[in-house]
């Protein structure tokens, strides 16, 4: 069903509860009277809220498309750390580059078994709380790619690639996975065209052509524009454009202790370790890239404007699943043709275009809440909050992401925090003063946002809305109403804290890049009796820690245990 647009009081009134925890008295009066007059007799709230309405109407998603617009393809920071997410998988039991290509080969063989189920209708439709859900993002996973533009981004999608890119030692190549009669390549197929690959990359390229997808995006606009006038260019990069999904073979990288293994792999998987590691193989702007080590390590990367993260996670479950079975089809005998390595001729100024762009990229268990009917979720929320004021001594306008898939074509909302009750929570929480922490325990789930968590998934949040309310006015050549060049307003939407549940049924730990310079980003996936999470932070910024922050957060799990435990 298509999405609500939200009553516009509904609205105002939320975004006033949600100011009261973070801004005094004397400004929330401030906003108050802005709000009066943005609704009231002659304001542009009721104009604007009829233009949404009648938008709803006339489209699948009055949102999902200016969501897109706004938040990705018209946004110019750079796409790793900042807006592609990253999923590191549990570690393979290969070291070495044999196993690193076996696998790999059983990597592409499930992810195209993964495409024949979804070409074929046979995906079975998700669902949440009893709603059906949104399957329209699946098949856009395969052969999309994000275009750069010097104001804005496109998307292009091409249904009928039957190759995918392989990238080892910063070179690209073009392999074919289905046969001419039309059938998919076995995985001994594959293999064998992998072994070539390797043959053909011995050397790494003196010049990372993916590197110059890691930069700000007016600054690759106008060099993409440049690199495609020549005509050998253009066929290379509308080869990787087309492609069905990157694989990334990367090189070794320096061993680290154990405890920073999963950290240092998460980076690697995340932007490539640096242009002296395997940055280069990359191409930031592809929807979809598998990324596999000699040392067993492998994970995904993303890019948003096109797929999220329950998407891929059911793909990547579909994979593992495949990856306990042995190869199911026998290889026919007939010679394959070789895989097609993408050149570039590379003169004086894309060559400037790659030193600048080297020199940018481097400067960068939930049983037990269920025991006690709380949600998992809301207590890792309430961890979070506890865990930030302590170490930085103020609540923060922090964002949880719900999905907006139980209405077609929807995308994503936020969920808000901190509330009153949060706020209250968390400055009583390490008061000796107050007696009654044993009485918390039964009240956990109530100073989580219960109310911002529902209207979410109904449909009814406030900041889409908002956005949306701004944007119609933008769209009808109004100025934008005062609401929203307030103060407030921009306290409001500084994510500090940018959250994200995304559970898999595997011990993997997806990471991304914080909102804001002075944030964090903490991305989690509860398991029965553990919890993963990935906590990122800006090295740039000297008020964030993300260790620090790690660190505070297990104590606080530790002491919310012991508050959950029964009393002797």
């Amino acid at each position: 069903q298509p999405g609500p647009v939200p009553p516009l009081a509904q609205t105002l009134q939320g975004y006033l509860r949600a100011l009261e925890p973070l801004i005094p008295e004397e400004e929330l009066v401030h906003t108050r009277k802005n709000i009066q007059k943005f609704c009231g007799e002659g304001g542009l709230g009721p104009q604007l809220q009829e233009g949404l309405e009648r938008r709803a109407r006339h489209s699948n998603n009055w949102i999902s498309d200016w969501w897109v617009q706004w938040a990705y393809l018209e946004s110019r920071q750079p796409l790793p750390v900042h807006s592609n997410p990253a999923i590191s998988l549990p570690k393979r039991d290969f070291s070495d580059w044999r196993g690193q290509l076996v696998f790999a080969s059983k990597l592409i063989a499930a992810a195209l078994d993964f495409k024949n189920v979804v070409d074929n209708g046979r995906l079975p439709v998700e669902y949440m709380r009893g709603q059906p859900l949104c399957m329209e993002l699946f098949p856009l996973l395969f052969s999309s790619c994000r275009i750069p533009g010097r104001k804005h981004d496109t998307i292009t999608h091409h249904s009928r690639a039957r190759h995918i890119t392989v990238v080892r030692n910063y070179q690209f190549f073009q392999m074919d996975v289905y046969n001419s009669d039309g059938s998919r390549m076995t995985e001994s197929q594959i293999h064998a065209q992998l072994l070539r690959i390797r043959a053909e990359s011995w050397k790494t390229d003196k010049e990372p052509m993916g590197i110059l997808t890691s930069e700000h995006r007016q600054t690759w606009g106008q060099a993409y524009n440049r690199l495609l006038k020549d005509k050998l260019n253009k066929e290379s990069v509308r080869a990787i454009e087309r492609g069905l999904f990157t694989l990334c073979l990367d090189s070794p990288v320096m061993r680290v202790s154990d405890d920073k293994y999963s950290s240092r792999m998460a980076a690697q998987i995340l932007h490539g370790g640096g242009t002296h590691s395997n940055s280069g193989n990359r191409w930031f702007d592809k929807t979809l890239q598998f990324v596999v080590g000699e040392d067993g390590s492998w994970g995904l990367l993303y890019e948003q404007a096109t797929a999220e993260g329950p998407p891929i996670a059911t793909l990547l479950d579909h994979i593992l699943q495949y990856c306990k079975k042995p190869d199911p089809k026998k290889t026919p005998l007939i010679p394959l043709p070789m895989p097609k390595k993408l050149y570039f001729n590379i003169d004086r100024e894309i060559k400037i275009d790659i030193e600048h762009a080297k020199q940018n990229l481097d400067m960068f268990g939930k049983e037990l809440p269920k025991q006690h009917n709380l949600s998992p979720n809301s207590f890792i929320q309430v961890a979070l909050q506890l865990a930030y004021y302590k170490v930085h001594n103020e609540v923060c306008a922090s964002c949880d992401i719900a999905s907006q898939r139980m209405f077609r074509g929807g995308r994503t909302d936020y969920i808000r925090s901190p509330t009153n009750q949060m706020l209250k929570f968390v400055l009583t929480f390490d008061d000796p003063s107050i007696s009654v922490r044993s009485t918390l325990r039964n009240k956990i789930h109530y100073y989580y946002h219960r109310e911002s968590d529902r209207s979410a998934l109904n449909g009814q949040s406030i900041d889409r809305h908002l956005l949306g309310l701004k944007l119609q006015a933008i769209e009808e050549g109004l100025s934008v109403p005062r609401l929203f060049m307030d103060t407030a307003y921009g306290l409001a939407t500084h994510w500090k804290l940018r959250t994200g549940q995304v559970p898999a049924n595997t011990d993997s730990v997806m990471c991304f890049g914080p909102l804001v310079p002075d944030g964090y980003a903490v991305c989690y996936n509860p398991q029965s009796d553990h919890v993963h999470f990935s906590i990122t932070a800006f090295n740039c910024c000297e008020e964030t820690q993300a260790e620090t922050l790690a660190a505070t957060l297990h104590s606080t799990l530790c002491q919310l245990q012991e508050l959950l435990q029964p009393t002797v």
